[in-house]
């Protein structure tokens, strides 16, 4: 009806009040590293909007990006460049700051920072000069695509981005071949295909999820084995920002000589019983399976 009473939602109340509590508490002197949305600015959290409303100066990899984000709440606090190329120069100016009580919130791009993003050589200096560091969690591209991508998540491992050459590449997919839980890797748009290429001539057919754009409008997840994937994103290249999800390894999947190659290194340190225990753990196999191949090699060397 033309004219009637707006009401407002008992949620918007409550996370209004919510915010202004928040916004009235005091705010330690320290360091804040802050996480951001991914895409959705909806995803903010309330306590990420207060700390960055009430900083002395927010540190950013793009003053531009950055400022567009801040705007959009209506957040002034002023910004500072912090990347990979000024940290060095940056960190002691950081530290000084700390030092005189200023409050410094520390955010990346999109996401979690620390994660695949500057940061850590701070908050450790940070700590070792005595500052309180605080984190404030949220939006993280690598848990949202794993929440998504229907793989085990009791265990997995962030390896971050793959070498951008192909060789290399290959060898750093090797190392993590016989990691038993689920791989989590970024990606740039334009080696996805190479990178989907050398992890399944690697890995082989392992379930994987491919996730582009999450939480955004354009959001894609695709699930298949790595070579299914490596063959369609050969066909179509995608765009914007990609985390690519791979299933650990089954036991099946685990070669005698990957076995051998662990045990060999166990036994330095170990008798067999013990080794056989720590690599069938190591790598989700039957300690039978491990203690009998040693007891094997040990009959072949005798």
């Amino acid at each position: 009806m033309v004219g009637a009473e707006t009401k407002t939602s008992p949620t918007a109340v409550a996370a209004a009040g919510e915010m202004q509590r928040h916004l009235e508490r005091e705010l330690a002197p320290g360091l804040y590293i802050v996480a951001t949305p991914i895409g959705n600015l909806a995803d903010m959290t309330l306590r990420a909007l207060a700390v960055l409303a009430r900083a002395d100066v927010t540190l950013c990899e793009d003053t531009r990006h950055s400022r567009t984000l801040l705007a959009h709440f209506g957040i002034t606090t002023p910004t500072r460049l912090y990347h990979e190329h000024n940290a060095a120069r940056e960190r002691p100016r950081v530290l000084a700051d700390l030092a005189a009580g200023c409050r410094v919130a520390l955010i990346s791009d999109a996401g979690t920072p620390l994660i695949s993003d500057p940061g850590f050589k701070l908050v450790r200096a940070g700590l070792e000069a005595g500052h309180r560091v605080e984190a404030l969690p949220g939006p993280s591209a690598a848990l949202t695509a794993l929440g998504v991508a229907g793989l085990p998540t009791d265990a997995f491992l962030f390896a971050g981005f793959l070498p951008p050459k192909s060789a290399a590449r290959r060898t750093r997919i090797a190392e993590l071949k016989t990691v038993p839980a689920t791989l989590v890797f970024f990606e740039a748009p334009s080696r996805v295909g190479e990178t989907l290429a050398d992890l399944a001539a690697v890995l082989g057919e392992r379930e994987a999820v491919l996730a582009r754009e999450l939480t955004k409008l354009h959001e894609e997840v695709l699930r298949a084995t790595l070579p299914e994937l490596a063959q369609k994103l050969a066909e179509a290249p995608v765009k914007g920002e990609v985390v690519i999800v791979i299933g650990p390894p089954q036991a099946g999947q685990i070669t005698d000589e990957e076995i051998a190659a662990l045990l060999d290194a166990a036994l330095r340190q170990m008798s067999l019983r013990d080794a056989a225990k720590v690599v069938a753990e190591a790598l989700g196999v039957s300690k039978t399976r491990v203690y009998d191949l040693g007891l094997a090699r040990e009959r072949n060397s005798g």
